[in-house]
């Protein structure tokens, strides 16, 4: 674990109010425990639950988290554009706000951030889902990993501690879920080094998944045929 810790915690948030309150009180106890520089950020994307009064509660009480709101759902992806740019510490370290992932793990990516790693990247140890959504991952697994040339245990692990520095050369363009798969591609293209560790999942507690859901599949489906056009064929780090 580096010596000083700086580092930006954030999470996306949409419908996670039966969780997100505990996703950020766990990541502030945590840091607490390693650092007396962070922030917790959380991006809340147009929720339309009782995730906001979740938020304002927690931003009232602790100075060190900031709460970031959409105006309306923009997506996965606009979510995670907003929670990077807004990131200020040396490392950032994002998971989702649905509690799927023990926020505490984020000591096991510290532990593996040494000076030749630019970011460190979850794999799921047992993935702990319906059935249905593991066939789906599985097969978005190796589609992404074969067509786009992605060396990565997990694609779909969003477990991810990252320097910031890193997104002085990535800029990433996505609004939609498949933003993860454009964000390793750039990052393999740009030749930024990558550790992986074993994370634990969780089953959902609360809420739906947004984006491994059927009626979305031939959306996903689009937008990768696009991303490998322009990241793949055309070979376009920074696409419009």
């Amino acid at each position: 674990m580096p010596d000083r810790l700086s580092i930006s915690v954030f999470f996306p948030a949409y419908n996670d109010g039966g969780t997100i309150g505990s996703m950020v009180l766990m990541a502030v106890r945590t840091l607490r425990e390693i650092t007396d520089d962070f922030e917790v950020i959380v991006v809340n994307d147009g929720s339309k639950d009782y995730t906001p009064d979740v938020l304002c509660a927690l931003a009232s009480q602790i100075p060190e988290v900031k709460i970031i709101p959409h105006d309306g759902n923009r997506g996965y992806g606009a979510a995670l554009i907003t929670g990077f740019s807004s990131c200020n510490k040396d490392l950032i370290f994002y998971t989702d706000g649905d509690a799927q992932y023990d926020v505490r793990e984020m000591k096991v990516l510290l532990n593996e951030l040494h000076d030749d790693v630019d970011w460190v990247n979850g794999y799921k140890i047992s993935r702990a889902d319906p059935l249905h959504r593991k066939i789906i991952g599985r097969i978005y697994h190796w589609l992404v990993k074969f067509t786009f040339g992605i060396k990565l245990r997990d694609v779909d692990c969003d477990f991810r501690l990252i320097r910031r520095h890193v997104f002085d050369k990535v800029h990433l363009k996505s609004q939609s879920g498949v933003i993860c798969v454009e964000m390793i591609k750039k990052f393999q293209m740009a030749g930024f080094r990558v550790a992986e560790v074993p994370v634990h999942h969780f089953f959902r507690a609360y809420g739906k998944s947004q984006f491994f859901n059927f009626p979305r599949v031939s959306r996903v489906v689009v937008n990768l045929v696009q991303l490998w056009w322009q990241l793949v064929i055309k070979k376009n780090r920074g696409y419009e």
